[in-house]
């Protein structure tokens, strides 16, 4: 992790919300329930990044995006609202309270630039970032995929890597906006351990081949 978010936690660490992922989870299921029961309401609508009502002065829409669940299928809801605690929650005590809450809010300060570009936004990419972080910090943990074939999380996070990849080289240029903007905090996060790690590698291959040309 980059030097930055310490120096930030050393000035503002008080300034955080506790147990984040829980508000924003329990917000989902608030907003999955109201929407059941009033489905005449539009609330996903009224909820939804869309920077040309935020322009009309909708400016909680700037917040509440985050609130939309992923899915309105029962089952499926479920399993996403357990999966997204489950990686949020280990975010938040491996990092605390204030280094989860800015990788978040630095989630969500892409999602609304890419709104701003594309006239909107949805937390789907925000959402994926958490994944990403909790893959790159617990390769090895196992998730059972349909309850019944274990896999690893590096291997999911690759998988999921290699279609955001997909999706910006090949997609339209609102998608390109959504996975760049989107995904900077984890770039921001981890784009210093990555790049110490390419230059490892690279010196360790250059120190090996030249080993081998001194050896032959």
């Amino acid at each position: 992790m980059n030097k930055w978010v310490y120096r930030l936690e050393r000035r503002f660490g008080r300034i955080c919300i506790q147990n984040l992922m829980l508000v924003i989870i329990v917000g989902q299921a608030m907003v999955y329930l109201a929407t059941v029961l009033t489905p005449g309401l539009g609330l996903v609508s009224q909820l939804s990044l869309s920077w040309p009502a935020v322009m009309r002065g909708q400016v909680w829409r700037l917040l509440t995006f985050v609130f939309i669940p992923e899915t309105f299928q029962p089952f499926g809801l479920l399993l996403s609202l357990y999966f997204y605690y489950l990686v949020g929650h280990t975010l938040e005590q491996t990092w605390g309270d204030f280094r989860f809450n800015v990788y978040y809010l630095l989630g969500m300060v892409g999602a609304i630039v890419s709104a701003v570009i594309t006239g909107s936004a949805s937390s789907y990419y925000l959402n994926l970032s958490l994944f990403f972080a909790f893959a790159t910090l617990y390769p090895d943990f196992q998730v059972l995929v349909l309850f019944i074939l274990p896999v690893k999380m590096k291997y999911l996070g690759l998988l999921s890597a290699a279609l955001c990849i997909i999706n910006f080289l090949f997609g339209s240029w609102a998608t390109k906006a959504s996975v760049l903007f989107a995904l900077a905090n984890f770039l921001l996060f981890f784009g210093g351990d990555f790049i110490a790690l390419a230059r490892r590698e690279w010196m360790y291959y250059k120190n090996r081949r030249n080993w081998r040309r001194g050896g032959w």
